[in-house]
Formats: C-alpha cells, structure tokens, sequence
C-alpha cells in the first residue's frame, strides 16, 4: 500500500459494504416475513435466522446451500483464530508471566495446546445454555472489548498527554462499568456507552494527575508526522 490515505479509503469501503449489506439483511427480513407470516415462525422463535430462512425461501438449493456455507466458513475461521488468541494470551501473559518464568519451548507447547482444550470446552458449555444467543453473547462481549480499550486507542492517537496510569485506568473503569451496567441493566442501556464515556473520563482525569514520559511524546510526535507527510 502506498500510503495511509488509500489504505484508509479501502478499509471504510470494505467495511460500510459490509455493514450495510448486514443491515439491508435485516430490514428486508423484517418487511418480507411482515408480509408473509404463515413462514415467519422460526425468525419470530429466534431473529438470528433471518439470514438463514431468507436464503432458503428465496434462492435455490444450490445456491441457498453455498450462501449456508458462508456462514460456517465464518464461524470456523473466528473460532479458530479465537481459540489461538485465547491459547496465546493464557500460555504467555499468564502461564509463563506469573506461573513458571523458566518454562521450556516444549512445555509452553503443551499448555498452549491444553488452553485451547480448556476454552473450547467452555465455549461448548456455553453454547449448550438453550437461552443464550449468539447476538447477545458477542454484543456483551464486545461492549466489554469496546469500553475497555476503545477509549484507550482513540486517545492515545488523539492526545499526547496520555500517560500509562491513565491508559490503565481507563481500562479498569470500562470493563468493571460494562459488567456492572449489564448486572443491574440501568436505564436500558446498552452497556458500551456508558462504559466508554466513564473510561474517557477516566483516562483524562488519571492522565492530567501525571505527566507522560519524553519517550512517549516523542514517539507520538514522529508517528503525527509520517501521518501528515503521507496524506
């Protein structure tokens, strides 16, 4: 890629292409089994069938069974990654950081491999919960995500004055706000906005207690720099 700017148009298209397919999905689920309620049962029973019903009702087999496959190309190619990044995270940030500093090549091997094990059979307990939905599952996960670290990203872009304690605090106040806020569901709220305002907060408040260090300044000033020369 030759510069920032193109690798940014492309991204965006990329991805209002998608997401506005997603959303097109939606609203003409919603108008056509409106319209048709003698087949609308199993959407009404569970709104993350539209896709799946309207590729059987309006396409043929053939064509209904490669966008069906869509699908589990999707979910497999997630949970693989997902299962290596957990394995990962467990293995290195946790097994040899607090654990066993010392730990051999062969034996990180191993642990990675029992993780996966371990976090593929809590997704399985998880999934087997009949009142559990994917939708509300990945939306409560990635409100966690979001609030935690989007503040945390944005601004360190955004802002020099970001110091490492007001990173960190602002990543404790949004994960514990989504948490607390999903528990007690306050005001009806999806949990993502008032973690990240709350976090926000946080990071300017905790920042403007400290002073980031010069190594920190300095790097930030370099990369604003090949940011304007590349535009």
């Amino acid at each position: 890629m030759k510069s920032i700017a193109n690798a940014r148009r492309i991204s965006m298209t990329w991805m209002i292409l998608c997401l506005g397919g997603t959303v097109a999905v939606g609203f003409f689920g919603i108008a056509y089994f409106s319209a048709h309620p003698e087949v609308a049962g199993p959407v009404t029973e569970n709104h993350e069938r539209v896709f799946i019903e309207l590729a059987k009702l309006l396409f043929n087999p053939w064509i209904a069974g490669v966008l069906l496959s869509a699908i589990l190309a999707a979910v497999m190619s997630t949970l693989s990654c997902q299962l290596l990044v957990c394995s990962s995270a467990l293995t290195e940030d946790f097994y040899k950081t607090f654990l066993r500093k010392t730990a051999s090549q062969r034996e990180l091997v191993w642990v990675g491999r029992l993780m996966v094990l371990l976090v593929a059979l809590i997704a399985i307990a998880m999934a087997a919960n009949p009142n559990n939905r994917v939708l509300g599952l990945v939306s409560y996960a990635w409100a966690g995500f979001g609030a935690a670290f989007g503040p945390v990203v944005l601004i360190s872009v955004l802002w020099k004055g970001m110091t490492r304690n007001g990173a960190l605090a602002g990543i404790l106040v949004g994960a514990i706000t989504v948490i607390a806020w999903k528990q007690f569901n306050l005001l009806g709220l999806y949990e993502i906005i008032p973690g990240f305002i709350f976090a926000s907060l946080a990071i300017y408040v905790v920042s403007k207690l400290g002073a980031p260090s010069a190594g920190m300044v300095q790097r930030f000033e370099a990369a604003e720099q090949d940011y304007n020369l590349n535009k």
